[in-house]
């Protein structure tokens, strides 16, 4: 792992981004911003899942409103993303939105720009510059040729020169696009270039599948080189698993330690339990368990314990039985019926 990146702070919402703070999740809901109900129904889904910030569409002035609504009833800071309509950024501060996803440079005259970076600085709300592959200004594309690193680099500075003239620094950046490698590029170069705290995130990753390998492979190389300080797996699929997959990548960088990790073998042909079903139901028993702990799905009691010696607790499967360890240690022979329970009731155990 690389030194981290050294990047200034911001603070969103109590958050603070950036200059050492550990990596934040997001995420963005995928309701009508104006149906407050499902809108707030999916943030409280969110905060359970260990979401510590979420992005909501504001389309129109009726969804600008309904952030009012909205935050009354979650409590994870709240980012407005916002296109081309200046009013729009002003209605969201003034109904209480954490955080700007704007660029500046396309919503209108400098006037219209100093006026939302007037109410931003008056509430202490940073602005997110969103740098997007598939929305390039059309004079860069005509220089590069098409939306290359370079590119998004040279669109974030000119939205960042926009906001400094502005005396405004509480910025930070995001350059996204669908290519792995021309992401992985473009932050790197700016990286190099700026120290304004970096939001990652490969854009349009595809559905969950596909766009888990993807982001991982992605934000798992820019977080390994210490680049990155907020992220968001962007999915085809329900938001909870981006926050999921987020917090995977994460442990697997150890840069957060949030709840279990789970281990299983890929099973061979000593595997003479369902260790796939078994492995999927503890799975989903993990995801209710808060505690930081390493737990082991093995099919054989010939390599399970020992491939496993540094997991806190695990199972390892015979002929229609198992055994239950801990920390590499035999302490019970089970029923292959009575693993997955026992499993799970010695790890409530372990979380009082």
């Amino acid at each position: 792992m690389a030194k981290k990146n050294t990047t200034k702070q911001i603070t969103l919402g109590g958050i603070r981004i950036g200059g050492g703070a550990p990596v934040t999740v997001q995420s963005m809901t995928k309701t009508d911003t104006r149906d407050t109900g499902l809108t707030v129904s999916q943030i409280k889904r969110l905060e359970t899942a260990g979401c510590e910030i979420v992005r909501v569409a504001v389309l129109n002035s009726e969804a600008a409103r309904a952030i009012k609504a909205i935050k009354k009833r979650t409590r994870i800071p709240l980012i407005a993303d916002i296109h081309f309509d200046h009013r729009l950024a002003l209605e969201a501060l003034a109904c209480g939105a954490d955080g700007l996803r704007i660029n500046p440079g396309n919503i209108g005259s400098k006037v219209k720009v100093k006026e939302v970076v007037s109410a931003a600085r008056d509430r202490n709300v940073p602005i997110r510059i969103g740098v997007n592959a598939g929305s390039l200004e059309k004079d860069l594309l005509a220089k590069y040729g098409h939306p290359d690193a370079k590119a998004l680099v040279e669109s974030a500075g000119r939205h960042i020169k926009i906001l400094e003239d502005l005396k405004f620094t509480a910025i930070k950046v995001s350059l996204k696009a669908s290519d792995v490698m021309k992401t992985v590029e473009a932050y790197r170069l700016f990286a190099k270039k700026f120290r304004y705290p970096l939001h990652i995130g490969i854009s349009e990753a595809g559905p969950a599948f596909s766009g888990t390998v993807k982001s991982s492979v992605g934000l798992g190389i820019l977080l390994s080189e210490g680049i990155g300080d907020t992220m968001r797996v962007s999915l085809t699929a329900d938001p909870v698993e981006e926050v999921k997959v987020a917090y995977e990548i994460l442990k697997c960088l150890h840069l957060r330690q949030a709840g279990p990790e789970l281990i299983s073998c890929p099973t061979c042909g000593r595997c003479q339990i369902d260790i796939r079903g078994i492995a999927g139901k503890v799975e989903a028993g993990l995801a209710r368990i808060k505690k930081p702990l390493k737990v082991a799905v093995m099919g054989c009691v010939v390599n399970g314990p020992g491939e496993a010696r540094e997991a806190d607790i695990g199972i390892a499967g015979g002929k229609g039985m198992g055994i239950l360890f801990k920390h590499g240690r035999v302490v019970r022979t089970l029923k292959e019926g009575d693993l997955f329970s026992v499993l799970m009731r010695e790890i409530k155990k372990m979380q009082d």
